[in-house]
């Protein structure tokens, strides 16, 4: 049995909270390059210019790269052979209370969905667990900001629509987004289980590396083809115009029930301010 100290978990995650606030990860800054590069659209070319140099300055002075500093989630994978020596929620959500106060980062999170008072510390945090074998001991997370999460959708598709059903749902979901949710965009897409599984893995999704294709062929084609047609709407960087309205579509799946296909689209600013850490 492998013993973690709750302290450790509050450390680490604190160092990388305040990390991605101000540091976009290294895949997201060379793929904006990149896309840059190849976009012909002159206003297009300059917004995503500005977009980087934002982002360079909020590195170089480590200030947040956007005001909304987002809702804190949280993929937890613990081993069965891990032992932590004190609540792992209390410790997740420690590390936001000390990040987002220390940092002097936005506090978004209200108590009550419907009274709306602030928490003033931008707890809590969401949770998911995942029970592995063995003795690791990650964490997956993100700050999501809320005009990207405002555009994601779900919907309970009849088996019936088949793929092109799910085709459709998601270049809708994307296209009447529009410009809301800062783009270029990153789409996580959840395909089966059931009503919230398939939202929960759009959700993961977005923590995949950009270059992280799907494992099975099938579904790595299935996510460029969607990057190209939503990449053909034309709604461009910052809703200006031009081919660069997302940067990535990353599709999970998992088994479901012979009536249904439920499919859930979790919508990503460029801002995809996302970690992994181990302890």
């Amino acid at each position: 049995m492998r013993e973690i100290k709750s302290s450790d978990i509050t450390k680490k995650l604190k160092e990388g909270l305040l990390e991605i606030a101000s540091v976009l990860p290294r895949d997201v800054m060379d793929r904006l390059v990149e896309l840059r590069d190849k976009e012909k659209w002159p206003l297009a070319k300059e917004t995503i210019s500005t977009i980087i140099d934002n982002d360079n300055l909020a590195q170089r002075d480590s200030v947040p790269m956007c005001q909304d500093t987002g809702m804190v989630i949280c993929f937890v994978k613990i081993g069965q052979d891990v032992h932590v020596d004190g609540s792992i929620n209390d410790a997740i959500n420690q590390a936001v209370r000390e990040a987002y106060t220390d940092g002097y980062l936005r506090k978004s999170v209200v108590k009550d969905p419907i009274d709306r008072v602030n928490t003033k510390d931008n707890t809590p945090a969401i949770i998911h667990y995942e029970i592995v074998e063995g003795d690791v001991f990650e964490i997956s997370f993100a700050a999501k900001g809320f005009g990207s999460e405002n555009m994601s959708k779900q919907k309970m598709l009849k088996p019936a629509d088949g793929l092109e059903g799910v085709k459709k749902f998601i270049l809708e979901t994307v296209e009447t987004a529009g410009p809301n949710p800062c783009p270029p965009i990153v789409v996580g897409v959840g395909i089966g289980g059931d009503f919230e599984k398939s939202c929960i893995m759009a959700k993961k999704s977005l923590m995949r590396d950009i270059d992280d294709y799907n494992k099975d062929p099938f579904y790595a084609d299935l996510e460029k083809e969607l990057l190209e047609k939503i990449n053909e709407l034309g709604i461009g960087p910052q809703g200006f115009g031009g081919k660069t309205t997302a940067l990535r579509v990353f599709i999970n799946t998992h088994p479901t029930h012979i009536a249904g296909l439920p499919v859930a689209v979790n919508i990503q600013c460029h801002a995809a301010r996302h970690k992994v850490i181990s302890l």
